[in-house]
Protein backbone atom coordinates (compact mmCIF):
# COMPACT_ATOMS: atom_id res chain seq x y z
CA UNK A 1 0.00 0.00 0.00
CA UNK A 2 0.87 3.42 -0.46
CA UNK A 3 0.04 6.10 1.53
CA UNK A 4 -0.91 9.82 0.15
CA UNK A 5 1.34 12.76 1.42
CA UNK A 6 -0.19 15.83 3.19
CA UNK A 7 -0.78 18.35 0.64
CA UNK A 8 -1.67 21.97 0.17
CA UNK A 9 -3.11 24.53 -2.63
CA UNK A 10 -0.09 27.16 -3.56
CA UNK A 11 -1.66 30.51 -4.68
CA UNK A 12 -2.80 30.69 -7.99
CA UNK A 13 -1.51 32.41 -11.11
CA UNK A 14 -3.40 34.21 -13.42
CA UNK A 15 -5.26 31.66 -14.95
CA UNK A 16 -6.19 30.10 -11.89
CA UNK A 17 -3.84 27.39 -11.47
CA UNK A 18 -3.11 25.86 -8.37
CA UNK A 19 -0.02 24.48 -7.32
CA UNK A 20 -0.19 21.50 -5.30
CA UNK A 21 2.31 21.20 -2.74
CA UNK A 22 3.84 18.83 -0.12
CA UNK A 23 6.63 19.08 2.24
CA UNK A 24 8.92 21.96 2.20
CA UNK A 25 7.11 23.61 -0.90
CA UNK A 26 7.89 20.47 -3.35
CA UNK A 27 5.22 21.07 -6.42
CA UNK A 28 3.93 17.86 -7.87
CA UNK A 29 1.17 19.67 -9.75
CA UNK A 30 -1.49 21.84 -10.27
CA UNK A 31 -4.91 21.48 -10.50
CA UNK A 32 -7.19 24.24 -12.21
CA UNK A 33 -11.22 24.67 -13.43
CA UNK A 34 -12.02 24.28 -17.21
CA UNK A 35 -15.64 25.28 -17.25
CA UNK A 36 -17.42 23.43 -15.34
CA UNK A 37 -14.34 20.45 -15.42
CA UNK A 38 -11.51 20.11 -13.05
CA UNK A 39 -8.04 19.48 -14.63
CA UNK A 40 -4.54 18.29 -13.32
CA UNK A 41 -1.51 19.15 -14.56
CA UNK A 42 1.40 16.46 -13.68
CA UNK A 43 4.85 15.16 -14.93
CA UNK A 44 2.47 12.55 -17.13
CA UNK A 45 0.47 15.71 -19.21
CA UNK A 46 -2.66 17.35 -18.93
CA UNK A 47 -6.19 15.32 -17.59
CA UNK A 48 -9.70 16.01 -16.82
CA UNK A 49 -11.14 14.83 -13.61
CA UNK A 50 -14.87 16.06 -14.88
CA UNK A 51 -17.30 17.66 -12.63
CA UNK A 52 -17.45 17.72 -8.90
CA UNK A 53 -20.29 16.59 -7.25
CA UNK A 54 -23.44 18.51 -7.39
CA UNK A 55 -25.26 19.98 -3.78
CA UNK A 56 -21.89 20.09 -2.03
CA UNK A 57 -21.40 23.38 -0.22
CA UNK A 58 -17.88 25.45 -1.26
CA UNK A 59 -18.13 23.41 -4.25
CA UNK A 60 -15.08 25.41 -5.97
CA UNK A 61 -12.64 25.15 -3.05
CA UNK A 62 -13.74 21.25 -2.20
CA UNK A 63 -13.26 20.73 -5.84
CA UNK A 64 -9.76 22.47 -5.71
CA UNK A 65 -8.83 19.92 -2.39
CA UNK A 66 -10.26 17.03 -3.82
CA UNK A 67 -8.70 17.13 -7.06
CA UNK A 68 -5.19 18.21 -5.32
CA UNK A 69 -6.29 15.13 -3.48
CA UNK A 70 -6.04 12.77 -6.78
CA UNK A 71 -2.63 14.62 -7.66
CA UNK A 72 -1.05 14.24 -4.24
CA UNK A 73 -2.20 10.22 -4.25
CA UNK A 74 -0.95 9.63 -7.83
CA UNK A 75 2.68 10.79 -6.07
CA UNK A 76 2.35 8.39 -3.17
CA UNK A 77 1.34 6.15 -5.48
CA UNK A 78 4.70 7.01 -7.64
CA UNK A 79 2.60 7.38 -10.81
CA UNK A 80 4.03 11.18 -10.89
CA UNK A 81 7.35 12.52 -10.66
CA UNK A 82 8.07 16.24 -8.70
CA UNK A 83 7.63 19.49 -10.92
CA UNK A 84 9.12 23.09 -11.12
CA UNK A 85 6.34 25.78 -10.47
CA UNK A 86 7.29 26.96 -13.70
CA UNK A 87 6.03 23.90 -15.31
CA UNK A 88 2.60 24.08 -13.61
CA UNK A 89 2.54 28.28 -14.22
CA UNK A 90 0.71 29.65 -17.25
CA UNK A 91 2.51 31.99 -19.10
CA UNK A 92 1.31 35.14 -19.78
CA UNK A 93 0.03 34.84 -23.61
CA UNK A 94 2.59 36.91 -26.13
CA UNK A 95 -0.21 38.68 -28.84
CA UNK A 96 -1.08 36.45 -31.75
CA UNK A 97 -1.41 37.86 -34.93
CA UNK A 98 -3.68 36.79 -36.28
CA UNK A 99 -5.83 36.18 -32.67
CA UNK A 100 -7.82 33.26 -33.26
CA UNK A 101 -11.11 33.04 -32.71
CA UNK A 102 -11.28 30.07 -30.28
CA UNK A 103 -9.13 29.28 -27.41
CA UNK A 104 -7.64 25.64 -28.10
CA UNK A 105 -9.21 24.03 -25.13
CA UNK A 106 -12.51 25.14 -26.73
CA UNK A 107 -14.52 23.35 -28.97
CA UNK A 108 -14.82 24.50 -32.61
CA UNK A 109 -18.64 23.75 -32.51
CA UNK A 110 -21.25 26.32 -33.84
CA UNK A 111 -22.40 27.41 -30.45
CA UNK A 112 -18.91 28.14 -29.63
CA UNK A 113 -18.31 29.71 -32.76
CA UNK A 114 -21.23 32.17 -32.78
CA UNK A 115 -20.68 33.04 -29.02
CA UNK A 116 -16.69 33.71 -29.69
CA UNK A 117 -17.74 36.25 -32.52
CA UNK A 118 -20.22 38.03 -30.81
CA UNK A 119 -17.65 38.42 -27.92
CA UNK A 120 -14.88 39.53 -30.22
CA UNK A 121 -16.47 42.01 -31.50
CA UNK A 122 -17.97 43.43 -28.57
CA UNK A 123 -14.34 43.36 -26.90
CA UNK A 124 -13.30 45.29 -30.10
CA UNK A 125 -16.48 47.54 -29.48
CA UNK A 126 -15.38 48.28 -26.02
CA UNK A 127 -11.19 48.76 -26.83
CA UNK A 128 -10.04 45.30 -25.20
CA UNK A 129 -7.32 43.52 -27.34
CA UNK A 130 -7.61 39.98 -26.69
CA UNK A 131 -4.03 38.02 -26.58
CA UNK A 132 -5.78 34.38 -27.48
CA UNK A 133 -8.90 32.71 -28.36
CA UNK A 134 -12.37 33.22 -26.38
CA UNK A 135 -11.49 30.57 -23.32
CA UNK A 136 -15.50 30.82 -22.30
CA UNK A 137 -17.35 33.60 -20.18
CA UNK A 138 -16.01 32.60 -17.20
CA UNK A 139 -12.18 31.52 -17.61
CA UNK A 140 -9.72 34.69 -17.75
CA UNK A 141 -8.64 35.79 -21.08
CA UNK A 142 -5.49 37.78 -20.77
CA UNK A 143 -6.48 41.24 -22.50
CA UNK A 144 -4.73 44.93 -23.33
CA UNK A 145 -6.54 47.69 -22.71
CA UNK A 146 -6.39 49.88 -25.64
CA UNK A 147 -7.24 53.44 -23.85
CA UNK A 148 -4.30 53.06 -21.22
CA UNK A 149 -1.97 49.96 -21.88
CA UNK A 150 -2.71 47.87 -19.04
CA UNK A 151 -2.56 43.93 -19.24
CA UNK A 152 -3.84 41.51 -17.35
CA UNK A 153 -6.54 38.71 -16.62
CA UNK A 154 -10.43 39.76 -17.39
CA UNK A 155 -13.43 37.27 -17.58
CA UNK A 156 -16.00 38.34 -20.28
CA UNK A 157 -18.71 37.40 -17.64
CA UNK A 158 -16.84 40.32 -15.78
CA UNK A 159 -17.12 42.70 -18.91
CA UNK A 160 -20.44 42.18 -20.69
CA UNK A 161 -23.57 44.87 -19.49
CA UNK A 162 -25.82 43.82 -17.23
CA UNK A 163 -28.31 43.05 -18.00
CA UNK A 164 -26.95 41.28 -21.32
CA UNK A 165 -26.75 43.54 -24.38
CA UNK A 166 -26.36 46.72 -22.04
CA UNK A 167 -23.82 48.81 -22.47
CA UNK A 168 -21.05 47.67 -19.72
CA UNK A 169 -19.86 49.92 -17.29
CA UNK A 170 -17.63 52.52 -17.60
CA UNK A 171 -15.79 51.14 -14.77
CA UNK A 172 -14.87 47.70 -16.47
CA UNK A 173 -11.79 49.03 -17.62
CA UNK A 174 -9.32 48.85 -14.75
CA UNK A 175 -8.88 51.13 -12.22
CA UNK A 176 -5.74 52.97 -11.90
CA UNK A 177 -4.02 55.25 -9.27
CA UNK A 178 -1.57 56.21 -11.24
CA UNK A 179 -4.18 57.56 -13.73
CA UNK A 180 -5.67 59.77 -10.70
CA UNK A 181 -8.85 58.30 -12.20
CA UNK A 182 -12.37 57.96 -10.29
CA UNK A 183 -13.82 55.25 -12.84
CA UNK A 184 -11.45 53.47 -14.87
CA UNK A 185 -8.43 53.43 -16.52
CA UNK A 186 -8.81 57.15 -17.51
CA UNK A 187 -11.97 58.18 -15.97
CA UNK A 188 -15.56 57.94 -16.67
CA UNK A 189 -16.06 60.84 -18.90
CA UNK A 190 -12.63 60.09 -21.17
CA UNK A 191 -14.10 56.32 -21.17
CA UNK A 192 -17.09 57.75 -23.17
CA UNK A 193 -15.65 59.79 -25.04
CA UNK A 194 -13.32 57.31 -26.88
CA UNK A 195 -15.98 54.48 -26.86
CA UNK A 196 -18.31 55.79 -29.28
CA UNK A 197 -21.30 52.94 -28.20
CA UNK A 198 -21.68 55.45 -25.43
CA UNK A 199 -22.18 58.00 -27.02
CA UNK A 200 -25.54 56.43 -29.01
Amino acid sequence: MTKTPAFRLGAPDWEQRYPVLTGTDTVIGAVFRWHRDWLTITSTGEHNLGRPEKGRRGVPQAAALAAAGHVAAQYGAGHITAMTLEAVTAPVPVLMDPVPLLHERMPESPRNVDAATLVMASLATFRWRPFTGFPGSDNPHWMECELCGWQGPRYWSHLRGRPVGALPSTYRHPASEEFGAPAGCVGDAKVRELITAYAK
